[in-house]
């Protein structure tokens, strides 16, 4: 018998993409592969119960016809009751083995195809997380999956054992008399049939409800991250009503599903209980005739039993396959979406880089006809801070998107140290940047693990102390009561904005990059906040080439050079002191601002 895997280690790997299958049932057989011989113990040991069962029968008719007969049979009754338990023991050990392989291997494939996909999410590009729901892709890797594993540990084993069962049994009843064992057969095709109609049916129904259901999961998820401007606003009850909608819909569509079930079980119950009646009648008119025996008819009326009621079930197991192909397909269509090449590149640098970065003409657009950026050039010398402003849209963070490669620019050239970025892997690319975003995330742990996030190597206390305090945070993580060992909420919430920010920025700070991109970071924040934060900034800003993006003119105005944006041009270029004087899109801006603070000092003053 196979050994079973009791440790992770030992649940055997998978490249579940190479065994994607146009046809969804052989595709989920693939999907055994390492547990095999698992699954294959598991229908032989099947195999054996069915066969101790059938035994049981015939042993019950010779025990009838032969045994009881003869004179002295008390004599023998010992050793027939022996039998008969013998062979429920066996029929049960094997059984319970058989059940106990097919849960194995169901939990040992749903437990790597998770993991699979988790790893498969992550590595997959921006462009397909920026189209695809976050409840969706939820619903694939929970529920779906969970469809799969009932397929391994009920279905597909269901489906064997029902096979198995009725090609034993009906052998057993062709050994007793071929006449009945012909007679009992005749509501096998109808029910076939039956379930092959519904299972058509059902396969569509159960695809609708399991894309609403992901609706439902993306609503209430996008609900529960965002329940502080839900409870800001007032919202709730807008909340409310559109979520009733969904469930409704959901509802639904679940009813139909079940419906059609409900359906199902009334048909095929009539059609065998019609074939088990006439079965009994046949047979029992064959005893009166003298054509079979009393035994043969006990073991005829326990094998067609036997047979019929696991004939009923395919039909509800040929029907509850379709879950388990349409959650395989929403799975495999993940599956087969090309994860993002991080490592791949023409040229591997061995030391870091120094931070000269050249737009020559770089144009980008998202979808095919609709650019976002156009011929857009200018150098970035090694340590120079280059800042962007513009209005909502006007491309500045597509432009930083570019660096990363989170995108690749669709014309002209765009180079780090005189390579271009797309000869360079992503992997390395990422090594070399720090991002600094408006609204930074922090996971549900430690603040030094969220720290210590952006490492790969172990970092000792002193560096991450180091880090804190060039980020002005250590005295305020010091006068927690855990200090870095503190759990920060979901999304950081425990923290304040400036608290979370410049944990963000002491992050950055440890992982110690060349290149820097600084997503707004102050605009979230008070103005005394803003100003430890820029004081952070400037220290983590020393010798890196930055690139800032910014609405505030004071943020920006000490950069090296500045591009003003719009419509994903580059309308304006140069220093502060240049653009202050020139008409156009900076002084109007710088205006404004300079007029707004003046006018907030004057009443601030008056007070």
């Amino acid at each position: 018998m196979a050994a079973i895997p009791l440790t992770t280690h030992e649940i055997p790997t998978a490249d579940f993409k190479a065994r994607l299958s146009n046809n969804r049932l052989l595709g989920l057989t693939r999907l055994l592969g390492g547990f095999g011989r698992h699954y294959a113990g598991a229908n032989f040991a099947l195999a054996v119960g069915a066969v101790a069962k059938t035994a049981t029968y015939l042993l019950l008719q010779y025990f009838v016809d032969e045994v009881l007969s003869q004179p002295d049979f008390g004599r023998v009754l010992p050793i027939m009751a022996l039998c008969f338990i013998g062979l429920a023991l066996v029929e049960g050990a094997f059984t319970a083995w058989s059940g106990r392989l097919a849960a194995l291997t169901a939990e040992g494939v749903t437990l790597r195809l998770r993991n699979y996909l988790y790893d498969h999410i992550q590595r997959l590009t921006f462009t397909y997380h920026d189209q695809m729901r976050t409840g969706e892709l939820i619903q694939r890797v929970t529920s779906d999956v969970d469809a799969v594993r009932r397929f391994f540990s009920e279905q597909l084993i269901g489906l064997g054992r029902i096979l198995l069962l009725f090609t034993v049994n009906f052998a057993a009843l062709a050994v007793l008399n071929l006449k009945l064992a012909l007679i009992s057969v005749i509501c096998v095709p109808v029910v076939g049939i039956v379930s092959f109609f519904f299972f058509r049916r059902l396969e569509k129904a159960y695809e609708r409800f399991q894309e609403q259901e992901a609706v439902v999961s993306s609503t209430l998820q996008e609900n529960l991250t965002g329940v502080r401007v839900v409870k800001a606003f007032a919202r709730q009850g807008y909340e409310r009503d559109k979520f009733d909608k969904e469930n409704w819909e959901q509802f639904r569509r679940g009813r139909r599903l079940l419906l059609m079930h409900a359906y199902y079980w009334p048909t095929t119950d009539i059609i065998v209980g019609a074939q088990t009646a006439g079965g009994y009648l046949f047979a029992a008119l064959m005893v009166i005739n003298g054509e079979i025996t009393v035994g043969t008819f006990l073991a005829y009326v326990g094998l067609l039993a036997w047979m019929i009621n696991p004939i009923r079930n395919l039909g509800r197991l040929i029907t509850q396959l379709s879950t388990g192909m349409v959650s395989y397909e929403r799975v495999a269509a993940v599956i087969r979406e090309d994860r993002e090449p991080i490592t791949e590149g023409k040229v591997h640098p061995a030391q870091a880089a120094r931070g000269e970065i050249v737009f020559d003409d770089v144009s980008f657009e998202y979808d095919s006809g609709a650019p976002v950026l156009h011929n857009i050039s200018f150098r970035a010398a090694p340590g120079q801070s280059i800042a962007l402003l513009g209005s909502t849209g006007s491309g500045k963070t597509s432009l930083v998107n570019l660096l990363p490669r989170f995108y690749e620019y669709t014309s002209g050239k765009l180079t780090l140290d005189g390579v271009d970025i797309k000869d360079l892997s992503r992997e390395y690319l990422r090594q070399q940047i720090g991002i600094v975003e408006q609204e930074p995330f922090l996971f549900s742990r430690t603040i030094r693990e969220n720290i210590t996030y952006g490492v790969s190597r172990e970092v000792s206390d002193e560096e991450v102390i180091a880090a804190a305090e060039a980020a002005a945070i250590h005295e305020s993580i010091a006068s927690f009561p855990e200090g870095y060992n503190t759990l920060v909420g979901e999304r950081g919430v425990t923290l304040s904005g400036g608290q979370k920010q410049r944990v963000a920025i002491a992050r950055v700070l440890l992982k110690n990059p060349r290149i820097l991109i600084l997503d707004d970071a102050t605009s979230s924040v008070d103005m005394e906040t803003e100003a430890d934060i820029r004081d952070a900034l400037e220290r983590l800003m020393e010798d890196r080439t930055t690139f800032i993006i910014a609405h505030r003119v004071q943020s920006l105005m000490n950069a090296d050079q500045i591009l003003v944006l719009k419509d994903g041009r580059v309308v304006q270029h140069g220093r502060h002191a240049d653009l202050v004087d020139q008409p156009g899109i900076y002084r109007q801006i710088y205006d404004v601002q300079a007029r707004i603070e003046d006018e907030l000092e004057k009443e601030l003053a008056g007070v």
